[in-house]
C-alpha cells in the first residue's frame, strides 16, 4: 500500500512551472490522504487555472499510479503573495518589446483607406530614422496585404535561434513580416483571434534586441489587427498617411478618431502623392488635388509633417529595393526631415 512518506518522495519530482522548485520545497504540498489505494492531494501553485497547471496534474496523476496509487483526486489553490515573495518571486521570462522595462518608442502608420502609399511611409521612414542613428525596426502587421520585404528588396527569411525569431536586416533596419511566413504569395484566410496571437508572437517570439523605434505597418482601416495594437499597446504613437485628396482625407479621419478614443497620440499627418514635379521645368502638377493633408491635420489637431510628391526611387545597380529612396534622394531628404520632426516630438 502507498504511504504518505512515499507520496512525498514522488511529489518532490513534480515542478511549480512559474517558480522553478519542487512543489515540496515550495510548500505546495498542502494536504495529503490516503484511503486504502486512493490518494487525494491538494497542491498549491504560483499560478492556477492555467495550461501548465493542466500539466502538473497529468504529471501528478501519472507519477502516483505508477508508484501504486490506484486512483488519484487532486485540488489546487494559489500560493499566497507572501509565499511566492518568500521564495524569491517568479522569475521573468526574457525581455520582450512589450515588457514593462522597454524603452522602445513604438509608432504605427495608419490610413483610412488603402492604395496612400502607407506602407511606403512606414519603409522610408524607418530607414530615414536609421540614417539619423537610431536603432529601427519595422513590423508588417498588415497581415493580408504584406508588402514591406518586396518594397525593400528583402529575399532571406528570418533564422530561428534558441527557439527565438532573428529579423531579417536590411539598410539597418530589422524587419519582420507575415511574409517571410507564407508560400508563394499565399492569401492569408484568418479570423481577428488568430490575427490577435500572431501579432502578439511578433511581440514576444522575435528577438529584436535593443530598439529606439519599432514601426508598425498597420492595415489600412479600423479593423482586427488595430484593435489589438491598440489594445497591447496603450503608449504607442500614431501617424495618419493620406493623399490631398478631400475624401481619402475624410475615410482617413476615421483611423485617426479610433486613436483619439483609445487614448493614442497622434504624432502627425503626412500626406503622400502630394504633387508630381517635373525634372525637366521644375514645374508642380497637383494630380489628386490640394488641402487633404492640412484639413485632415486641423481636424484632428495635430501637425502635418511633410508632403511626399509623385516619385520613384532611382534604380541603383547593387542595391535592389524598388521602393527605398536613396539619402540624397529629393524624396529620401523629405523623409530625413520627417524622421527629424519625429525625433524631437519624441524627445520631448
Amino acid at each position: 500500500m502507498i504511504t504518505k512518506e512515499h507520496v512525498l518522495e514522488v511529489l518532490q519530482t513534480v515542478t511549480d512551472p512559474h517558480l522553478h522548485k519542487n512543489i515540496v520545497e515550495t510548500n505546495g504540498v498542502r494536504e495529503i490522504k490516503i484511503a486504502e489505494s486512493f490518494v487525494s492531494v491538494k497542491v498549491a501553485l504560483a499560478k492556477t487555472q492555467t495550461a501548465e497547471q493542466m500539466q502538473v496534474q497529468q504529471e501528478i496523476v501519472q507519477k502516483l499510479k505508477k508508484a501504486g496509487a490506484e486512483s488519484v483526486g487532486l485540488r489546487f489553490e494559489p500560493l499566497t503573495e507572501e509565499e511566492i515573495d518568500q521564495l524569491g518571486g517568479i522569475p521573468e521570462g526574457r525581455p520582450t518589446l512589450l515588457s514593462k522595462g522597454s524603452k522602445t518608442k513604438f509608432i504605427a502608420i495608419a490610413s483610412g483607406k488603402g492604395g496612400v502609399g502607407k506602407s511606403t511611409v512606414s519603409v522610408n521612414l524607418a530607414v530615414a530614422l536609421n540614417r539619423l542613428g537610431k536603432k529601427v525596426g519595422i513590423l508588417d502587421a498588415d497581415i493580408y496585404g504584406f508588402s514591406v520585404p518586396d518594397m525593400m528588396g528583402i529575399e532571406n527569411r528570418p533564422q530561428v535561434v534558441d527557439k527565438r525569431i532573428i529579423p531579417v536586416e536590411r539598410f539597418g533596419v530589422k524587419v519582420i513580416s507575415m511574409g517571410f511566413f507564407v508560400e508563394d504569395n499565399s492569401p492569408v484566410i484568418w479570423r481577428g483571434p488568430m490575427l490577435g496571437k500572431m501579432l502578439n508572437n511578433f511581440f514576444t517570439e522575435v528577438d529584436w534586441g535593443d530598439l529606439d523605434y519599432l514601426i508598425l505597418d498597420l492595415p489600412p482601416g479600423t479593423g482586427d489587427v488595430a484593435m489589438d495594437v491598440h489594445s497591447m499597446i496603450p503608449h504607442c504613437q500614431e501617424i495618419i498617411v493620406t493623399t490631398p485628396h478631400a475624401t481619402a482625407a475624410f475615410v482617413a479621419a476615421r483611423a485617426g478618431a479610433m486613436a483619439i478614443k483609445t487614448e493614442h497620440n497622434i504624432l502627425g499627418v503626412i500626406e503622400n502623392m502630394s504633387y508630381f514635379e517635373s525634372k525637366v521645368t521644375g514645374e508642380k502638377e497637383y494630380v489628386f488635388g490640394k488641402g487633404g493633408g492640412e484639413k485632415l491635420s486641423e481636424v484632428l489637431e495635430t501637425d502635418l509633417l511633410g508632403q511626399i510628391p509623385l516619385d520613384q526611387p532611382d534604380e541603383q545597380e547593387d542595391v535592389f529595393a524598388p521602393s527605398v529612396y536613396a539619402g540624397d534622394h529629393r524624396v529620401g531628404q523629405i523623409y530625413i526631415e520627417i524622421a527629424t520632426k519625429v525625433i524631437d516630438k519624441l524627445s520631448d
